[in-house]
């Protein structure tokens, strides 16, 4: 069942399209991934979905409601995390949390209950007290999430919550999204530059210039767009020069490109004394993103 429905959205302002005509749906449970570089019209179509803009035309439903005739039902659904925090830096983790709460009437007993369950599910418990200008990045990210989720939504929209962070604080946030996707079935939906993030993902769609270029699973996409490739290690120029295909120095290897997987088995079968030792490696999806769109990714 489709919980998120966008037909024929758009916005313009003046003569720019921000968002030019775009359709698609997410699943219940889904973990969707909304790809494009800066000016693509992501974060256009996510404050029309978030009721902070007024689109020039289409349908926007959340749940089966319009997200223009029910604004406050279509709020509480989502826990939304922007790129730059919404924390108060001068409140503890505890008091920014409990304000959270009670923009959504929860406070009380009823507070103390979710803030206990979210606090064990994000590992918060010994940072409660502590002023949110005083945790590290990966911290703050965490308590950022803690904070959209503390009145229960059904859908997590995360906007580029990783941007900034290193490896493996990124990591971490994953992680601590991931459980979460696990112990509540929740709807992710996901904008990011790092587009290694988005092949986990159920479904991507990949927007430029205010338009849908691609949707489909990640796996569709790299073998529609990419092919694989082949690494070959411990065999010399000359030898490599039998196949009679291009290929390119990659570290200690050699690296071959080949349609399909079918393709690379033909080859191992043909000439079985060069493939000693080898792997085979799919197309990244920054492979996609760059077929796709002609561009690199933000951090690509």
């Amino acid at each position: 069942m489709d919980i998120i429905e966008i037909e024929h959205l758009k916005k313009y302002y003046g003569d720019v399209k921000a968002v030019d005509d775009i359709s698609f749906t997410v699943k219940r449970g889904e973990f969707f991934a909304f790809l494009g570089v800066n000016g693509a019209g992501k974060s256009t179509t996510i404050s029309i979905l978030c009721g902070e803009q007024k689109r020039t035309s289409g349908s926007v439903k959340v749940d089966g409601r319009d997200v223009d005739d029910a604004p406050a039902a279509v709020r509480e659904k989502l826990g939304v995390v922007f790129q730059n925090s919404a924390l108060d830096k001068s409140l503890s983790v505890r008091d920014n949390l409990r304000y959270r709460a009670a923009l959504y009437g929860i406070t009380g007993t009823e507070f103390e209950r979710r803030c206990k369950e979210i606090v064990t599910l994000f590992d918060l418990k010994e940072l409660l007290k502590r002023p949110v200008g005083k945790l590290s990045g990966g911290q703050r990210r965490r308590t950022d999430i803690a904070r959209a989720l503390v009145h229960s939504p059904e859908i997590l929209i995360l906007d580029e919550p990783t941007t900034g962070l290193d490896p493996q604080t990124r990591k971490g946030v994953w992680e601590t999204v991931n459980a979460i996707r696990k112990v509540r079935g929740m709807t992710v939906f996901l904008t990011t530059h790092y587009m290694e993030e988005a092949a986990d993902a159920d479904r991507v769609v990949i927007l430029d210039g205010g338009k849908i270029l691609a949707n489909a699973t990640p796996l569709e996409l790299k073998n529609r767009y990419t092919g694989d490739f082949i690494n070959l290690y411990g065999v010399g120029e000359e030898e490599l020069r039998a196949l009679g295909l291009r290929y390119e120095r990659a570290g200690e290897a050699f690296r071959i490109a080949v349609k399909d997987t079918a393709a690379a088995t033909q080859l191992i079968l043909k000439y079985p004394q060069l493939f000693r030792d080898y792997e085979i490696v799919k197309g990244k999806m920054d492979d996609v993103f760059l077929a796709v769109t002609g561009k690199r990714g933000e951090n690509g």
